[in-house]
């Protein structure tokens, strides 16, 4: 939860025949009319999923797509290493430039007549080329123009899509006159830029910005099948779990632990409707204690868990609950996704045994959070695995759940008249509106004239939860401090 404190005034509007109120609350509010004034406190609210404007990099394997889309973003997201091939799949980050926000999306490295695995990266690249509003090609100032970009040119120069063309490793003048060759592919004119060092990616910015669609598109959250991630340590069962749904091999199943490396994607029909799971990698008990392949991986499920929308986290039922396994629920929850905690293995536990471990699970999880819905089942044997459906269907419709302004706030002043914020340096706070700013996940804005200790911002998230459910979803409350204006 958050505070952020504002000192500017603020009034509330009211019904006919009531020029003011001393809390701020009456039956005839126009609550509406409240939102409207605090909206810009408030942000946009809105009923679909918004998509941001999103650029694909594409081009060879190692030419530095990665390094590029991390000076892009700003940060050191994408994985990068002196290797071909690093990069698998379709990964997505949110950029920030000159005011406007969009997606980058980094994909492996696109080949020619590529097989096996290097043909499943080369499809993911052509997925990306194909649903992307703007796309940079990467080619290698160092080596030329290849076949390879040329049949990638060919190909997009029959796209619909716009494409800029980004010449990487030019890091002199000379290397730039040299950059001028690659007019030849048929891109207008290509970009020399340094992805390393920044040389020329502000320019290269401004022109995706100047292409790039100006307004998010808005699609209905039904569109597309619910994305669900299969996380949990190493050898839990996660690749059983989505053998056992899916009703075949989809993911290599061994008693050695880490041998699922890359996210898997599987679209399953469970419960009348598609859901799109993701079988990850086993979270380390920290990424630094990781290498090589283990380290990509880790870093793999984490981005799994940011693009999921409710997260089936697996604990071993026959193994006390660690201290990897609290941090790895408070990472889910930080992340703002719905959760669900399947116990797996629940087979091996003896029968006299259950009862006293149920109540033991409830107190150790107890330690992080008492929201996430949970489920006993055997990915072996299928027990209990009809239950986990409506478990992640009640996660996501309280993850998608809006509170309308008026019911919300008359909630909030039988609440606070009840149970009054702390005093702060000699004054009591008085909220005086609240309203429910977005949905995934549920997030409140409470206007108060002074500050809310944490422990009563905990408190309105517990009763939010008792009077509004919110079962398996994080709620977040945030605060706006402002001072009442008197009327004159």
């Amino acid at each position: 939860m958050t505070t952020n404190e504002d000192s500017t005034d603020f009034d509330l509007p009211t019904g006919p025949g009531e020029e003011t109120i001393e809390d701020g609350w009456n039956d005839d509010t126009d609550w509406e009319a409240v939102a409207a004034e605090f909206a810009d406190e408030i942000g946009a609210v809105t009923e679909g999923v918004e998509i941001l404007p999103t650029v694909a990099i594409v081009g060879r394997p190692n030419v530095g797509k990665s390094t590029l889309v991390n000076r892009i973003i700003g940060r050191r997201e994408a994985v990068v290493e002196d290797v071909p091939g690093v990069t698998r799949d379709r990964v997505s980050y949110e950029a920030l430039w000159n005011g406007r926000t969009f997606m980058v999306q980094d994909t492996g490295g696109w080949e020619q007549d590529a097989k096996g695995m290097h043909r499943s990266i080369a499809q993911q690249a052509e997925i990306a080329m194909g649903t992307a509003d703007l796309i940079v090609l990467v080619c290698d100032g160092t080596v030329g123009i290849t076949a390879a970009d040329a049949t990638v040119a060919k190909s997009l120069r029959r796209s619909d899509t716009p494409v800029i063309l980004a010449v990487n490793k030019v890091d002199s003048e000379k290397a730039e006159l040299e950059a001028a060759e690659f007019w030849s592919l048929g891109l207008d004119e290509p970009h020399a830029i340094s992805a390393a060092h920044g040389r020329g990616t502000a320019d290269l910015l401004d022109e995706i910005l100047r292409q790039l669609p100006s307004k998010a598109r808005m699609r209905e959250a039904t569109d597309v099948p619910r994305r669900v991630a299969l996380v949990g340590k190493p050898n839990v069962g996660k690749s059983s779990l989505l053998n056992k749904l899916t009703g075949e091999e989809r993911s290599v199943v061994d008693n050695v632990a880490g041998t699922t490396v890359d996210p898997v994607d599987s679209l399953v029909e469970l419960g009348g409707r598609t859901w799109r799971f993701v079988d990850t990698a086993g979270l380390r008990r920290k990424v630094n204690q990781a290498y090589g392949h283990e380290y990509y991986a880790s870093l793999r499920t984490r981005g799994a868990i940011e693009a999921a929308e409710v997260v089936v986290l697996l604990l071993d039922a026959s193994e006390p609950i660690t201290e990897q396994d609290l941090r790895v629920i408070s990472m889910v929850a930080d992340a703002g996704r719905a959760l669900v905690i399947a116990f797996n293995k629940w087979d091996l536990v003896d029968e006299d045994r259950r009862y006293d471990l149920d109540k033991e699970i409830d107190r150790e999880l107890s330690r992080v959070l008492s929201w996430a819905h949970r489920v006993n089942i055997s990915a072996r044997t299928g027990r209990a695995l009809a239950k986990l459906v409506p478990a992640m269907e009640t996660a996501l419709d309280s993850w998608d759940k809006r509170i309308p302004t008026g019911p919300l706030n008359t909630w909030m002043s039988e609440v606070v008249a009840a149970t009054s914020p702390p005093m702060r340096g000699g004054r009591l706070p008085r909220i005086r509106f609240c309203t429910q700013a977005t949905t995934r996940p549920p997030t409140f804005v409470f206007f108060s004239t002074g500050f809310l200790e944490a422990g009563y911002r905990r408190f309105l998230e517990r009763r939010l939860r008792e009077t509004f459910g919110f079962d398996g979803s994080p709620v977040r409350v945030n605060v706006r401090v402002k001072e009442r204006r008197q009327r004159k």
